[in-house]
């Protein structure tokens, strides 16, 4: 590209430079001749006017007297009738300039001068327009090189950027050059790279939430395929496998779930359902494991309770503090529920040392944890219960207690009485 915008560039400086150096030349030329041959034909006619005055007033016309006044720089002949001819300078050879006068007396004076001092008018003045045409020449090949970088060195800057965009790398650059069409270019770059990196945190995002959360079902259902694997009674295995499928169904709703939560946050499919339900299945799902680490799962609290949201969001939910639990706390893990005004809460408490003073205001961060784990679960899990209008919280450090906050389904009249009954909810930890 600098090579074509430099050609260009001087091949327009050319064509104006050939058209008006020509004229230039040609106009120069005619001036310098027009001017020789006028200075060619007044000194003749001074010559003309002194031989007149000579004899008028009956003096002698010689060449000495002439040369005396000034007439001996160019060749001159005087022809005066009834005299010899008088000659002035040395006659000029080759082509020559001629000027002619004749006087009141009849006398004719011829003044010739030799064309080469015209020639080497022309050439002094041809010399200096070559000269200004070729000064003109570099300075426009100097513009031409310093615009050709202006346009070439960003465009190949937004070539790069492109590059680092197609080569992953989607950060960015935010540099602008002055030039508005090269700036938009820029600037849609810029905001491709924005969506570029906003999409690919998003699936980055999206792959570590499904690793972990599909990782607890996937074991739980590799545990019922075993039990029914190495049992031999018809019934246990038809139990393990009505289980199993079910941790099937729930896989699948794990699945659609990580997916629609990915394509947006916000978006939730909240509908009332048993609460008693979700907290039996999960402390089923969990009590082999929890059998296997010699620790008890229990539950407690009110019953008959009914929430709204996503029975397989809440189980999630309390999957991944159940989880939690059985990770990092200690002793017995209580699932309790309760109800505090129009929200139906599941605490989830163990008696482990609970959580460090340090981690409280960010527990719920991804990557934070207090031990060496991914520290994602706690984060999906809060993802998952904001998108249907609820909250998840830690309520208390030590030991750690965690609630979740679903609205009930209930009527004004059961609302008063649980506002009676039940203590204010324990305020979270910021």
């Amino acid at each position: 590209m600098r090579r074509r915008l430099i050609s260009s560039t001087l091949a327009v400086v050319l064509v104006v430079i050939s058209v008006f150096g020509v004229s230039l030349v040609i106009v120069e030329t005619r001036t310098i001749t027009s001017s020789a041959q006028e200075s060619v034909d007044s000194e003749a006619l001074r010559l003309a006017s002194i031989v007149d005055s000579r004899l008028v007033g009956g003096g002698r016309v010689d060449p000495g007297i002439l040369s005396d006044q000034g007439g001996g720089e160019r060749y001159a002949r005087i022809e005066i009738p009834g005299s010899p001819r008088i000659e002035l300078g040395e006659r000029p050879e080759g082509s020559v300039i001629r000027g002619t006068a004749t006087g009141e007396g009849g006398e004719k004076v011829t003044v010739e001068e030799s064309r080469s001092s015209v020639t080497r008018e022309v050439g002094r003045t041809l010399l200096i327009i070559g000269a200004v045409a070729l000064l003109a020449v570099v300075a426009a090949v100097l513009l031409a090189v310093r615009q050709a970088n202006r346009l070439a060195s960003p465009l190949t800057d937004l070539a790069e950027t492109a590059e680092r965009l197609g080569s992953g790398d989607p950060r960015p650059r935010h540099r602008r050059y002055g030039v508005p069409e090269l700036d938009r270019v820029a600037d849609v770059l810029d905001a491709s790279a924005e969506r570029i990196a906003r999409m690919l945190t998003a699936e980055r995002r999206l792959a570590a939430d499904a690793s972990h959360q599909l990782r607890t079902p996937l074991t739980a259902l590799s545990m019922r395929l075993e039990e029914i694997a190495v049992t031999g009674d018809l019934d246990t295995a038809r139990e393990e496998a009505t289980i199993a499928l079910a941790q099937v169904e729930r896989l699948t709703d794990v699945v659609q779930r990580l997916l629609t939560n990915s394509r947006d946050p916000r978006t939730g499919s909240a509908v009332p359902f048993d609460l008693d339900e979700v907290v039996k299945q999960q402390v089923e799902e969990w009590r082999p494991a929890y059998r296997s680490a010699r620790r008890a799962l229990v539950r407690s609290g009110k019953t008959g309770l009914r929430a709204v949201g996503t029975p397989g969001a809440v189980a999630q939910v309390l999957a991944a503090l159940v989880e939690n639990s059985l990770m990092h706390g200690g002793g017995t893990v209580a699932l309790r529920t309760r109800v505090t005004g129009n929200q139906v809460v599941v605490e989830v408490t163990d008696e482990g040392p609970g959580v460090p003073a340090d981690l409280g205001a960010r527990i719920f961060e991804r990557t934070i944890s207090g031990r060496n784990s991914t520290g994602i679960g706690l984060a999906v899990a809060r993802d998952l219960a904001e998108a249907d209008g609820g909250r998840l919280e830690l309520v208390q450090l030590r030991p750690a207690v965690f609630a979740l906050f679903l609205s009930r389904e209930t009527g004004r009249r059961d609302r008063d009485e649980d506002r009676r009954d039940d203590p204010a909810p324990p305020r979270p930890i910021r």
